[in-house]
């Protein structure tokens, strides 16, 4: 079964205890594709400026990633620098430069308009908003946003999320949007904004799910190679709505193993920079890791 990821594709300058890399291949919808294309085919939507290496794009096409709506613009790329210091569970933005995601509204074909399975990365609430209503009557949209929207397009933010079934936050995100400081309060907060389920990221301490009737904690796959955790919400989100997209029928079980390998995909991204250990990840190695998992939690 398709997934179709709207989101972004950027050169990340990364600065972290174990090093620096410059230039290399990120973005929302990039770390998404890298876990969920495991699961089943990735359309992803977003845009790329003139400097945006053609090996990049050859990366991704020989993952399997349908590029379709991948569109050049004249002008620069979306680029973000930042860097880790002693907290790894948090970035310090040192530079965005939106270049030609300031101006982008996405335009899919007749064929994506039809995939069931959508998924809303972190861009701006009104450029999910303009995907989604080409879309025609997806039966599962996944939403994920960041504060910079909750403060700055919050009215946009919440007429998307009217039309989300999952919602997919961090935990400063989720009490930001909420109003809430206790996080079981905050996901029934925003259950009643309009989505069946939430996912509340807490980083190196697991994710927290509320909805459909069930609360279910995971901790993190415990790993001490914590190279960079840029994008592993986004892993975590790829393999989460991958699993969902092959099921048949979204169950309680369905959701616990689509959350536990979610969870694996993000621990394999945490130990390399950018996309290096999730462009190299195959479906054996998540499950061979799960397994191990299933030693350390009760799964």
């Amino acid at each position: 079964m398709s997934t179709l990821v709207l989101g972004t594709v950027a050169l990340d300058t990364v600065k972290t205890p174990f090093g620096v890399r410059k230039n290399m291949l990120g973005g929302s919808a990039v770390h998404f594709a890298m876990s969920c294309r495991l699961f089943g085919r990735v359309n992803l939507a977003a845009t790329i400026g003139e400097d945006f290496p053609d090996r990049y794009v050859d990366f991704l096409k020989r993952r399997g990633v349908v590029l379709t709506s991948l569109i050049r613009e004249k002008g620069k790329t979306f680029s973000w620098q930042g860097a880790y210091t002693g907290d790894l569970n948090q970035a310090q933005t040192l530079s965005t430069k939106l270049g030609v995601l300031a101006e982008f509204m996405p335009t899919i074909s007749p064929r994506e308009a039809k995939i069931k399975n959508v998924f809303l990365a972190n861009v701006d609430p009104e450029i999910q908003s303009h995907l989604l209503r080409q879309m025609r009557a997806p039966t599962l949209v996944g939403l994920d946003s960041m504060n910079y929207w909750i403060e700055h397009k919050q009215k946009a933010l919440l007429k998307v999320l009217r039309k989300a079934d999952i919602f997919v936050a961090n935990d400063a995100e989720a009490r930001s949007l909420s109003k809430e400081a206790n996080l079981i309060q905050a996901a029934r907060r925003l259950i009643s904004l309009g989505p069946k389920m939430v996912l509340i990221k807490k980083g190196e301490h697991g994710v927290l799910f509320y909805g459909q009737g069930i609360i279910f904690l995971l901790p993190a796959f415990p790993t001490d190679k914590v190279i960079d955790p840029t994008g592993a919400g986004d892993t975590f989100a790829g393999g989460f709505m991958g699993v969902l997209a092959r099921a048949k029928k979204i169950t309680p079980g369905i959701l616990k193993k689509a959350i536990t390998y979610g969870t694996i995909a993000a621990s394999f991204n945490v130990e390399g920079f950018g996309t290096e250990k999730t462009s190299r990840l195959t479906f054996r190695d998540l499950t061979a890791r799960l397994k191990r998992f299933g030693k350390y939690v009760l799964i």
